[in-house]
């Protein structure tokens, strides 16, 4: 699938000639990824080229005479979907090329060097995991070093991924983000501004059916316990009073399978929490807390008068979303490193003949954003096996070894539009996200 980049902002520096250069800042889930120059990434267009031809998306022009404000527009314009679309084909996405150039970049915009550091995975239980990596390594391989250590079976590493997350004095935490395969952990580290940040390893994916698939891995086992266990202590799952004394019970006598499979009865088991938010819905300026998870967005709504209500949106009926960013980044030497302000995440939600656009306000909606892919992708997959007859392309994530049944076929769902005229030091953006009807 194609992935959340875009270039919000831009800055003319002075190059060694006399002359002057456009840097263009690009952002990735909300948070900011490199800054490069065009010849930058012209270059590395005319490396991919030479290995996979014509299959690339288009390249914005070279000009050879100065740009007026308007070109310049379209030259962002262009890169934003140049970038987009790049990563919407997997063979691309898993190449050398690919992967070296973007370690490049990350390195070159924090002016970081390559050299060997130990980093912290931290794990659900809270205790943590030190690998001696590369400032150079990317997610992917730094999860499989952290798997290797774990003894997790290379076939199940697929199911796993690296995430940001914030961790609170009280216990809580949040996801901010799930970290693509070629991002660079300790720079995504060091780059981010939220406070008391860390390098998490949970399970990536949100069919709790999945489970199956590792239960006869101990280190996976081990994993899918840590985790249950502490989304019952943040809250996240929503035990009834006899499940949690039972699970409670279990945790006792550490029977790790009995109290997996009860989890599994428990509400909410395998969904990701998100921070509370607002909606539109039923009113304007309600508040609400959505679980995300088992072809589900589930949604307890906060009234002005205070009462609660709950509503389960199902996947199968949400026949698109986009992601909403209106705000002003100014055009400095140092733009912002998160677009994670005045976001909101719409979609239109298929009731039987009713059609209507709910809106969200969040700060994770570009994360948000990931996991509704997530769903569709296993949903497919999920399909494709169920009748192999059916052509489904279901899409791949990343380069890692995809977990077993799922095919590794792509297709285009997304689009980046831009609202309006853009000013130079400001812009308002939508990420516009389409899924298949019926789904």
């Amino acid at each position: 699938m194609k992935m959340h980049f875009c270039i919000p902002v831009s800055q003319q520096r002075p190059d060694a000639l006399g002359g002057r250069y456009v840097l263009y800042s690009v952002y990735l889930d909300g948070f900011l990824f490199c800054k490069v120059r065009y010849s930058q990434l012209h270059r590395w267009d005319e490396q991919l080229r030479r290995v996979f031809g014509n299959c690339l998306p288009p390249f914005p022009p070279k000009y050879y005479l100065a740009m007026t404000t308007a070109m310049a527009a379209e030259r962002r314009n262009q890169l934003e979907r140049y970038l987009q679309n790049v990563t919407a084909d997997p063979r691309v996405t898993r190449s050398d090329i690919f992967t070296e150039f973007l370690t490049l970049v990350q390195l070159h915009t924090l002016n970081i060097t390559t050299k060997s550091v130990a980093l912290a995975v931290f794990l659900p239980d809270g205790s943590s995991v030190t690998v001696e990596v590369l400032t150079s390594d990317t997610a992917e391989r730094v999860l499989e070093v952290v798997a290797h250590k774990l003894g997790l079976h290379p076939e199940l590493v697929g199911y796993f991924g690296l995430f940001l997350i914030r961790c609170f004095l009280e216990g809580k935490l949040s996801v901010v983000k799930k970290l693509a395969d070629f991002e660079l952990p300790y720079t995504s580290l060091q780059n981010s501004e939220v406070e008391n940040c860390k390098i998490g390893l949970r399970k990536w994916y949100l069919d709790p059916a999945l489970d199956s698939m590792l239960m006869d891995c101990r280190a996976a086992g081990d994993l899918l316990y840590m985790q249950a266990v502490q989304d019952i202590e943040v809250e996240w799952m929503k035990p009834t009073q006899a499940q949690r004394e039972e699970l409670k019970a279990l945790q006792k006598k550490e029977n790790q399978t009995k109290f997996l499979e009860l989890s599994q009865e428990v509400r909410h088991y395998g969904y990701i929490h998100l921070d509370p938010c607002t909606c539109n819905h039923p009113e304007p300026g309600c508040g609400a807390q959505l679980s995300v998870g088992n072809s589900e967005m589930s949604c307890c709504i906060t009234l002005p008068d205070g009462q609660t209500q709950d509503i389960a949106f199902q996947m199968s009926r949400v026949k698109c979303w986009q992601v909403t960013f209106l705000g002003t980044l100014l055009d400095t030497d140092g733009p912002q490193r998160t677009l994670n302000q005045n976001l909101e995440l719409r979609f239109q939600y298929s009731d039987d003949s009713d059609q209507q656009w709910f809106v969200i306000y969040t700060k994770q909606a570009f994360f948000l954003s990931s996991c509704l892919k997530k769903m569709i992708s296993e949903k497919m997959a999920k399909l494709a096996e169920e009748n192999s007859e059916m052509q489904i392309e279901v899409p791949e994530q990343g380069r890692s070894r995809k977990p077993p049944g799922q095919p590794s076929q792509q297709k285009d769902y997304f689009n980046f539009l831009r609202k309006g005229k853009m000013k130079k030091a400001a812009g308002d953006y939508v990420w516009s996200t389409l899924t298949e009807e019926g789904l």
